[in-house]
């Protein structure tokens, strides 16, 4: 008979925290939630105030059904959840499928796996918090209802097998507005001035005038003022400065520093700090709270002194700026601050440094600076001493404090990042080497990237550490945003330079735009944004939505009851829902006239199909069928003008010929591509498909017939299904799609034909694993390529199976 049962989410943590326990206790994994509302149906009772009607998972009943042995064989049953709502709603969930008593069931919480804080709760349970519990069933309850009532709406209205969500929607407006925000930005130019001065022992000094000019003219004319010209220091000021620590990580923080030096994505970032968490190495990772506890501030204390000094120790006590933040819970720190650094994967590493450096930078001295700006006069001979005077600006670091150890990231491009300037003497003469006036442009706000949403988020009050990550994920997954590298344009730029008394104008080209992993709006999500924002406005209210969320704050704290707070929402959602009955499908903006084409007359149009946006020429006669084109990458339906529509028709077209044979260049599913001979040849990223030549094309054609001649190690004229390939991680026998691993005791080379089909045969007679393993039938797939032959070389097979094998 077990005494204790403990039952925890993962079973990761299961095995760390078993150990800490010893024998009398039994740990478990529930492996997360063991009841949720069905996939189907609404299952919701909005008449009977909003009850649910939960369900086991499938995956989940035999697990249920081995707990509820456990757990009445047990004395006592242990719900060992995380310390959070959806923690909570867990254990609940799991106290009513097993049938626990109440007189044998304890609920414990820690936010650290360490033997001290498990042994701790086991000191210290206490009962299921209802209150919480409620806060997850209301947030539960009303994404059900939205996403149910409101799915359906817009498949109707819009497009089949779309979906909205509460916090989903808003992040795609914000992601839409962003994107309508650049596109209709106005760029304006101005000059930016900077010089260079020659100093003593061959130093330099870099200084800048600070103001730009508005136009060409008048930076010309500032350079023309400043011809043999006598640069002076006029004034040195020197100040001190510090800079302050950031506090210790919380998710969203943890999230955006993640991607900006490690370049994780959100998905990514937490899933490696749930391993940590899991096997003990850091406290829990969602948390909105930047505080500290009492013995982590005496721990960091601690290996602060023994690492770098008392000089370097600053005890702080960080408060959270938001009101919903929950201050008993602590921000994401390592659970032992001796441990700087650990023998995981490099990814597991990298985040476990990160997030140690930032709890003990948090808690170390600030840095002592010393600024000095140096002011520079210029007196013209023939405009006597100039208005305007040039800024040189330094900093020296005189005690380095926290800068020992962690620096933070920002999203901006230009951080500071001020150089020591040399030895300067007010009235010292500088000699100047050359002064530059270079055209400068205005730029829009950036794209949000995964991290920079998340902080928008945060900053608006919507979704909590809990729902970042799968917010972010979601609205990828659904084909609203695309995540994605996009190459920069290049355009003209004015430089100005003012050298040994003589003054150059030259225009020089730069790239600008590039766009490294930014998330962009599908036309899609365009057309969704719109139609919600017209007629469900509350439901994508920026305001509207942190509300909900503060609601749900007010039932976790056992302020408002849950029932109240989704009847007051449902009742005017339920409405709006039954007006859509007289919104006009042809009124939402899922097509646009562009015009009639210029030679035939024929009009033009641009719409969303079931696989995306497309340009029609023409209309659906009983003689005559229209023409169809998909828009490129980066063009939206709303944007795109006739010019650019003509411009798609141009393909597929004809670019020469190679070998007496016809090259034709297209667009396919897989992206643009030369069709040769009837061979497929893909195009570079760098390529052009509306502007590359025949010399390109062959070129591209005869790297594709090398790099096919390298990989093919032989070939079976008597089955030409079968061939032996060098891939990827080495030799293997391809039949068709089927991909055989070839033993390392076999040489590839002297392989016969009968030895691949037998290797083939073997391959497929082996216990299927892992993520290609398919349940009964589905896993009898044939594969008509290894059991093919030939009359001529007369070889006979038997097997009738094979199984794609992962190379």
């Amino acid at each position: 008979m077990t005494k204790n049962l403990v039952i925890v989410e993962s079973p990761a943590k299961a095995k760390t925290i078993e150990g800490y326990l010893g024998k009398d206790f039994t740990v478990r994994s529930s492996f997360g939630h063991v009841r949720d509302l069905p996939e189907k149906g609404i299952a919701i009772d909005v008449k009977n105030h909003f009850r649910p009607t939960y369900e086991i998972n499938d995956d989940k009943k035999d697990l249920v059904n081995q707990l509820q042995q456990l757990a009445a064989d047990a004395e006592v049953v242990w719900l060992a959840t995380d310390d959070d709502r959806e923690g909570e709603a867990i254990s609940w969930h799991l106290k009513e499928a097993l049938n626990l008593q109440e007189n044998k069931t304890k609920r414990i919480v820690f936010r650290e796996i360490t033997k001290n804080a498990i042994l701790n709760a086991i000191q210290s349970p206490r009962s299921l918090d209802l209150d919480l519990v409620n806060a997850q069933q209301a947030r539960r309850i009303l994404d059900r209802l939205v996403g149910y009532e409101l799915s359906p709406v817009l498949w109707k209205k819009i497009k089949t097998g779309l979906s909205a969500g509460r916090v989903q929607s808003v992040a795609v407006r914000l992601i839409v507005e962003r994107e309508r925000e650049i596109e209709g930005f106005e760029t304006k130019s101005s000059y930016k001035v900077s010089a260079l001065f020659q100093v003593e022992k061959g130093k330099t000094l870099v200084a800048e005038l600070p103001k730009n000019f508005d136009t060409e003219a008048d930076a010309l004319d500032f350079l023309n003022r400043c011809l043999n010209g006598v640069f002076k220091i006029k004034n040195l000021e020197t100040k001190p400065a510090k800079r302050t620590p950031a506090p210790p990580f919380t998710t969203s923080t943890l999230q955006q520093e993640a991607s900006r030096k490690l370049y994780f994505s959100v998905s990514k970032t937490m899933m490696i700090a749930q391993k940590l968490y899991e096997s003990g190495k850091i406290t829990y990772m969602r948390t909105d709270s930047t505080n500290l506890s009492e013995e982590a501030l005496t721990k960091a204390a601690t290996e602060i002194t023994n690492s770098f000094g008392k000089q370097y120790l600053q005890t702080r006590r960080f408060k959270t700026k938001s009101d919903s933040a929950q201050e008993a819970h602590e921000a994401i720190r390592p659970t032992d601050f001796s441990v700087s650094s650990i023998n995981d994967s490099r990814d597991e590493q990298r985040l476990y440094e990160l997030i140690w450096k930032r709890a003990i930078a948090s808690q170390m001295a600030d840095a002592q600076l010393e600024r000095t700006t140096a002011t520079i006069s210029i007196n013209s001979p023939a405009n006597g001493v100039l208005k305007e005077e040039l800024i040189a600006t330094g900093e020296v670091i005189k005690f380095d404090g926290f800068l020992r150890v962690y620096i933070e990231s920002t999203d901006e491009d230009d951080e500071e990042n001020k150089a020591m300037l040399p030895p300067l003497t007010i009235g010292q003469q500088l000699q100047l080497d050359n002064m530059k006036a270079v055209q400068r442009f205005s730029r829009p706000a950036a794209r949000y990237t995964e991290a920079s949403l998340v902080k928008k988020l945060e900053e608006l009050g919507i979704g909590r550490p809990s729902t970042y990550a799968p917010t972010v994920s979601t609205v990828q997954q659904r084909g609203y945003v695309v995540k994605e590298d996009r190459d920069g344009k290049e355009r003209s730029y004015r430089e100005i330079t003012l050298k040994n008394n003589s003054i150059s104008t030259d225009s020089k080209k730069e790239i600008f735009g590039a766009e490294k992993a930014k998330l962009f709006p599908t036309d899609v999500a365009m057309i969704v944004n719109d139609f919600l924002v017209q007629y469900f406005p509350d439901v994508i209210d920026f305001k509207f939505t942190a509300t909900v969320e503060k609601d749900f704050d007010e039932i976790a704290q056992g302020r408002m009851i849950w029932e109240e707070m989704l009847e007051k929402f449902y009742d005017g959602f339920h409405r709006k829902i039954e007006n859509t009955d007289e919104i006009q499908r042809s009124s939402v903006g899922k097509s646009r006239s562009l015009g009639t084409h210029p030679e035939t007359g024929e009009p033009v149009s641009v719409k969303l199909g079931k696989f995306g946006p497309y340009v029609q020429i023409g209309e659906m006669e009983d003689d005559v069928k229209p023409r169809f084109a998909s828009l490129k990458k980066g063009q939206f339906m709303e944007r795109l003008s006739l010019e650019e529509a003509l411009e798609l028709f141009k393909l597929p077209r004809e670019i020469g010929s190679y070998e007496d044979k016809v090259m034709k260049v297209a667009i396919g599913k897989f992206g643009p591509y030369i069709q040769h001979d009837g061979k497929y040849y893909s195009l570079g990223k760098e390529d052009d498909p509306y502007s590359i030549d025949d010399e390109r094309a062959i070129v591209i054609i005869q790297a594709k017939r090398k790099s096919d001649a390298e990989k093919s190690i032989k070939e079976f004229p008597g089955n030409p299904d079968v061939r032996i390939l060098n891939g990827r991680f080495g030799p293997y026998i391809a039949i068709g799609k089927q991909n055989i691993k070839i033993p390392k005791s076999k040489d590839p080379k002297s392989l016969t034909l009968e030895e691949c089909l037998e290797l083939a045969k073997e391959a497929d007679s082996k216990p299927k694993t892992g993520r290609f393993a398919k349940k009964g039938a589905a896993a009898k797939t044939t594969t008509k390529a290894a059991t093919k032959t030939t009359k001529a070389a007369g070889e006979k097979s038997t097997s009738k199976k094979s199984t794609k094998t992962k190379k």
